[in-house]
């Protein structure tokens, strides 16, 4: 289900983290997890079943496209399932861990939907799909991946340096000029981080870009909806990453109270707490809170968007929620998505 699954990545990691010159989390346990066959297969497979079943739809088989988008969201739950170990073990963020557990269930419960006849839920999967479209090629093409994360990092170290610290860019464990090369035995804890993929925010952009473009509506106004967003994203995420940057190697969450609740009952080890409260608390409670107001600027320029939110809504709540309605945008209703008491 989208919520659970699309957010857990919309909520990223503010980069790997590094002890000295060690890597305190083996980025090898990360690399196994995310670039493995069968994550990488159920991935691609599951975003090919939901664009195959956007074209059924179109072509009017609706019933074949109910179908294979059930099938494709058992797939797409399986994924997120298989991402688990690495949310638990090696980032210990429970936000994250929590939403992919979610991811499981909730899907089969979409491909239920589907399966007994919410044909409105053909417009959700559409937009995951879409959503799969902008994030894979970003995963899988290299140099849109370098791209991505070497200008995000040269972009969050300018930041660092409007702020006073200028520590410089060097290679990171992924083998990007993406480290933050601060002197270990200069700084409070001897860590510092390096941008990953999920630092460049192209999780929560492809989060927009796949609910807009999944909608019928004026070209110009999805146009502008997704550049706003898209620039929002940007600029938070750029904040975030020096936030964590600067609070992990400076240990600005050391104080005794946080360290002995995280080493005794998370397993944390006691110079990684100020990462941990900066990026696994911190920054991802307040990337959930600024996803909930970009959703709100969004749908102020294509409320069309409120069709699939009114499916997320009700597949958590099981009730029925009429947003045009209740927003007074009915004359914005997509033709192909009915009220929730026509449903």
């Amino acid at each position: 289900m989208p919520l659970a699954s699309a957010a857990a990545d919309a909520v990223p990691a503010a980069g790997l983290e590094f002890a000295g010159d060690a890597a305190a989390r083996s980025p090898a346990s990360l690399s196994a997890i995310l670039n493995s066959p069968l994550t990488d297969a159920l991935a691609w497979i599951a975003i090919g079943a939901f664009m195959f079943a956007a074209l059924l739809q179109w072509f009017g088989n609706v019933d074949s496209a109910r179908i294979l988008a059930g099938a494709a969201w058992l797939v797409f739950g399986v994924f997120w399932l298989t991402m688990v170990p690495y949310y638990f073990a090696d980032a210990q963020s429970p936000i994250k861990t929590l939403l992919a557990l979610a991811a499981l269930p909730l899907s089969a419960y979409t491909a239920y939907l589907l399966y007994g006849g919410r044909t409105s839920l053909l417009l959700l999967s559409k937009a995951v799909a879409f959503m799969g479209l902008i994030y894979l090629p970003a995963e899988t093409i290299p140099v849109v991946r370098t791209w991505l994360i070497e200008t995000t990092a040269a972009q969050t170290h300018y930041g660092m340096e409007l702020l006073g610290h200028s520590p410089g860019l060097i290679e990171g464990a992924n083998g990007y000029q993406s480290k933050f090369a601060f002197d270990p035995s200069e700084t409070v804890t001897g860590r510092t981080t390096y941008i990953v993929l999920s630092c460049t925010g192209i999780g929560s952009m492809a989060i927009f870009g796949g609910l807009i473009a999944s909608v019928t509506a004026p070209l110009k106004r999805k146009v502008s909806a997704f550049a706003v967003a898209i620039g929002v994203i940007w600029i938070l995420n750029l904040g975030r990453n020096i936030f964590i940057g600067l609070a992990s190697p400076w240990g600005w969450f050391q104080q005794e109270p946080l360290v002995s609740l995280l080493t005794t009952y998370m397993g944390a080890e006691p110079d990684r707490v100020s990462f941990l409260v900066s990026h696994n608390y911190i920054a991802q409670s307040l990337s959930i809170v600024a996803l909930l107001g970009i959703t709100y600027i969004v749908v102020k320029l294509v409320p069309e968007v409120l069709a699939p939110l009114e499916d997320v809504l009700y597949i958590l709540t099981g009730t029925e929620y009429d947003l045009f309605e209740a927003l007074d945008v009915e004359d914005r209703r997509p033709a192909y998505a009915p009220s929730a008491l026509e449903q």
